[in-house]
């Protein structure tokens, strides 16, 4: 078997450390010893971004707000399903993830953020979400492992009933807010609703058709 080779590691600004391992042609992101994300797993980033755009079927040009750049799944997948003339903004907090996206794992990224379409800008998410002008029609949350984080205690402001709200106030009308989990979790889906959105729950595998772990994706559009 081909063993796992460390890349790189990187400092997380409120404590822990993200790790870039490799293995031929497989990429992992670690958090210690937990597994972040796989290049073999993203059937369910991709959705993140394939249902958020069925929910603005027949905007032309649909300005879109990323939070977590990751592996650039759901990135690649935004450019293919929000159409020609999308504006993609992505926000990454960790300057390394960047770095990675643009020399070991480029591949995976398959030239996107070099699209005309796309912005990409090394800052937290909620702080783009708080100055939203012109406003977004839909803001795409993958940060951390979803509301129940597990990298960075301070990611849990994005999803408190504040943290919602103020997403809310950051969407056009009949703009959505889609937020990507590891599993699900009832008292989010509460809170979501009680911040003033209509949710529907999506249950999606890791591995898409072929099966997989299941995740969860909450599409919230503003009451």
């Amino acid at each position: 078997m081909i063993p796992w080779i460390e890349l790189d590691r990187a400092a997380l600004p409120h404590g822990g450390e993200l790790r870039l391992m490799r293995r031929g042609h497989e990429f992992s992101i670690k958090l210690g010893v937990a597994e972040l994300m796989t290049s073999r797993l993203f059937a369910s980033e991709e959705a993140l971004a394939t249902l958020a755009a069925e929910k603005l079927r027949g905007r032309t040009k649909p300005r879109v707000l990323i939070g977590g750049l990751g592996m650039g799944f759901t990135l690649r997948a935004a450019l293919s399903a929000f159409g020609a003339h999308a504006e993609i903004v992505v926000a990454e907090l960790v300057p390394a993830v960047v770095r990675w996206a643009r020399g070991p794992m480029a591949e995976l990224f398959g030239g996107s953020l070099d699209d005309r379409r796309v912005e990409l800008v090394e800052a937290d998410v909620a702080a783009l979400i708080r100055r939203a002008r012109p406003l977004y029609d839909a803001i795409l949350l993958d940060v951390d492992n979803g509301p129940e984080g597990m990298t960075q205690s301070a990611n849990d402001h994005l999803y408190s009933l504040r943290g919602l709200a103020v997403a809310r106030a950051a969407l056009s009308p009949g703009g959505v807010l889609a937020v990507w989990s590891q599993g699900p979790d009832p008292a989010f889906a509460k809170r979501f609703e009680k911040a003033g959105f209509s949710v529907e729950e999506k249950m999606v595998r890791a591995r898409g058709a072929r099966g997989g772990s299941r995740h969860v994706i909450w599409l919230g559009a503003p009451k």
